[in-house]
């Protein structure tokens, strides 16, 4: 098909096909789970009923009229495009962001090439003697995605779909209350939306990762975990609680000196984590914990939030 045909039919700016060309060439895809074990498949991914309804909906089944000849080039050539960067632990966008009120095909491509990469990846874990558990674990990070996104009324997936791409290549790994990402010298930390971030449960994954990356990639050095995070920001010490679990948490890091990240706005990132919403005017933000009063009242005041880097040793 001609590039500048796939782009005009999918509403999408020729670049963003372009790259995906480019990236995927004539490499590899992979296939997707028979359509019979997709909903045990989904379910153990931690996909709630009517996120999977949907999916399933809009399978891409050979004489679906939801799947266009660019849809289905998209999806084959997205598979292609993360399944050649198997092992990788960069952000790796999979594809052009999609006009997703189009339906199900649309709206749920990227959880089709998640499906057909999950044995890929569970094949990789296999190889480097990760357990079953951990896998499971991680990759159902999928359905609580899909949650938030449905949450935010599908505000949030076009940033998502690329952090799953970390999930479906082996560089992100949740190991208790936090997951951890592979990286050159350091291994980096993400605090998915699972429960309280208490000391003892932080403390806990952290040693866990200790024993599990030298175990199951000893070629590999660490010397520190890190995190880059809006979570970070010392103004939240202006408005919570010495003994809060933030507070604590940001207590275990040296900042590093501030620089603005390229393409991120921490008031945006803090919107999207604190109150699931981007749209929600800052008068109408809910205020229902201390953390939510203390984000909506400085941002009510003027003031911004800053994305923080910071590291300590391992």
């Amino acid at each position: 098909m001609d590039l500048d045909d796939i782009a005009t039919r999918l509403g999408v700016p020729l670049d963003d096909v372009d790259r995906v060309h480019r990236l995927a060439g004539d490499l590899p895809s992979a296939p997707l789970p028979a359509k019979a074990d997709a909903p045990a498949i989904l379910a153990r991914l931690a996909v709630q009923p009517d996120d999977l309804a949907e999916i399933m909906a809009g399978w891409p089944d050979p004489d679906s009229p939801q799947w266009t000849p660019e849809l289905r080039w998209l999806l084959d050539r997205s598979i292609a495009l993360v399944r050649a960067d198997l092992g990788g632990y960069d952000w790796l966008p999979p594809g052009p962001e999609l006009p997703r009120d189009r339906g199900p095909a649309w709206r749920h491509l990227y959880v089709y090439a998640y499906l057909a990469l999950a044995d890929v990846v569970l094949a990789y874990h296999r190889d480097h003697g990760i357990a079953e558990g951990v896998s499971w674990a991680t990759l159902a990070d999928l359905g609580r995605n899909l949650a938030v996104d449905r949450r935010m009324n599908r505000e949030g997936w076009p940033v998502m779909q690329a952090w799953l791409t970390l999930h479906a290549r082996g560089g992100l790994y949740e190991l208790g209350r936090l997951q951890h990402q592979r990286g050159e010298d350091a291994i980096g930390l993400h605090i998915p939306e699972a429960g309280p971030l208490s000391p003892e449960a932080i403390t806990a994954s952290l040693d866990e990762a200790r024993e599990f990356f030298p175990r199951h990639f000893p070629d590999e050095r660490y010397t520190a975990f890190s995190c880059g995070s809006w979570l970070l920001d010392p103004q939240l010490r202006d408005y919570l609680p010495a003994d809060s679990n933030i507070v604590r948490f940001q207590q275990r890091f040296e900042l590093e000196p501030y620089e603005a990240p390229e393409g991120l706005d921490a008031d945006v990132e803090v919107r999207r984590f604190v109150f699931r919403s981007l749209t929600t005017p800052l008068d109408q933000l809910p205020r229902r914990t201390v953390l939510q009063r203390a984000v909506a009242d400085h941002l009510m005041a003027g003031g911004h939030w800053y994305w923080r880097r910071g590291r300590f040793d391992l």
